[in-house]
């Protein structure tokens, strides 16, 4: 563990004022605290001290000759390098108008002449000590980032040499099915078909989180082709059968395909979550599950809608998120526990769609999303992704 060690260093101010006289005074009591001190007899001179070396702090008049002190301050906010500098303005305006455009212009702070030294030196070492705290936060949350930034890495690596093994114990547990299923007993026909369910499950799960660090870094391009909602959905529908186990699917769509411009795959994937995720949720008896594509101008909304227990208002979007996880009031069983939800909205935003949850506690859920018909527009400054219009695989 790194040990952070700041700098005992005297605090540096720069002060501003075209009277020697004032310069003279707040230099002989601002020194005798400890705090180094340069002096500057006009705006210009000040803002080029500044650039040669920034203070920490600066005490600033307003009423200057060729540029006051309001200029001075926002000359100085308008400068990378200078506009987390603390401006505390010094002067004889006392009307609220002054001090009011003083703030307006970057000041944090006003002290009004004649002042009391005792009220300069507090009001000084507050903004200094609310400076340190700022950088010790920074310093804090660029670590926090350093760590998580590595902690994804690792994640991702372990995942990723994970998908291999997964992928071959899977079809291992499919071989040994076929060449000795009539010669297993019904128990273990029931213990097979379990464990190369949950093998895909994981296999499942491993290349969400691989896909969404993808798209949360913007390095999975889609690649759009004309592909058909319909085909897609009952893909999802074929592939995820053996989950059924008594739960009713029900689709409803209109005999004529359904085309939108999108990558094939990565929308399968969602409507692979989405499916599963209803799967999970209702009843091995009594479970009904009902699958809609709606066509509404230029968009088209796919709905996936179960007769489960439902999501409490206030979870409604944090099921979207990141490893959230959410706890059902009844029973208290854990809704998300993953990124399959967190990959369908990267997703579907990425090809400009939308997506949600509509759902009543103990009367089921409907999730939804939305694609535009002609795919994602190009955004300016974005890279436009490859188009490949050779109509459904």
């Amino acid at each position: 563990m790194t040990e952070q060690v700041y700098s005992k260093e005297p605090s540096s101010i720069l002060m501003v004022d075209d009277t020697p006289a004032n310069l003279e005074l707040l230099t002989t009591m601002l020194k005798a605290r400890g705090y180094t001190l340069r002096a500057a007899l006009s705006g210009k001179l000040a803002l080029q001290a500044a650039r040669n070396d920034p203070p920490d702090l600066i005490l600033l008049d307003i009423t200057m000759p060729e540029m006051d002190g309001y200029e001075v301050c926002a000359k100085l906010k308008s400068d990378e390098k200078l506009k987390d500098i603390p401006v505390i303005f010094l002067s004889a305006l006392s009307e609220p108008k002054d001090k009011v455009k003083a703030f307006g212009a970057g000041g944090v702070d006003y002290i009004t002449k004649p002042f009391q030294f005792e009220e300069v030196e507090a009001r000084v070492e507050t903004h200094l000590e609310l400076c340190r705290q700022k950088i010790r936060a920074q310093e804090t949350y660029n670590k926090l980032c350093e760590l998580e930034k590595l902690r994804d890495s690792l994640v991702h690596m372990i995942i990723h040499d994970l998908r291999s093994p997964l992928t071959a114990v899977s079809g291992a547990l499919e071989l040994i099915m076929e060449d000795t299923k009539n010669t297993l007993s019904p128990d273990s026909v029931v213990f097979i078909n379990e464990a190369i369910k949950a093998s895909k499950k994981v296999i499942r799960m491993v290349s969400d989180v691989l896909d969404a660090s993808k798209m949360e870094e913007g390095k999975m391009m889609l690649k759009p082709v004309k592909c058909d909602l319909v085909g897609i959905l009952e893909e999802g529908i074929s592939g995820l059968k053996s989950l059924f186990e008594g739960r009713d699917i029900r689709f409803k769509h209109s005999d004529s395909p359904v085309k939108v411009l999108a990558d094939r795959d990565i929308i399968s994937r969602v409507v692979q979550n989405l499916l599963a995720n209803a799967i999970k949720f209702t009843a091995r008896n009594g479970g009904l599950i009902r699958l809609e594509i709606r066509a509404n101008g230029n968009r088209v909304r796919v709905n996936v809608e179960d007769n489960g227990p439902g999501i409490a208002p206030e979870y409604r979007q944090k099921i979207f998120e990141k490893f959230a996880q959410v706890e059902l009031r009844d029973g208290h069983q854990r809704y998300s526990t993953g990124l399959g939800l967190t990959l369908c909205k990267l997703a579907v935003e990425a090809h400009g769609g939308r997506i949600g949850v509509d759902s009543e506690e103990g009367k089921g859920s409907t999730f939804w999303f939305e694609l535009p018909v002609n795919g994602p527009e190009n955004r300016e400054g974005a890279a436009r992704p490859a188009i490949h219009d050779k109509g459904e695989k």
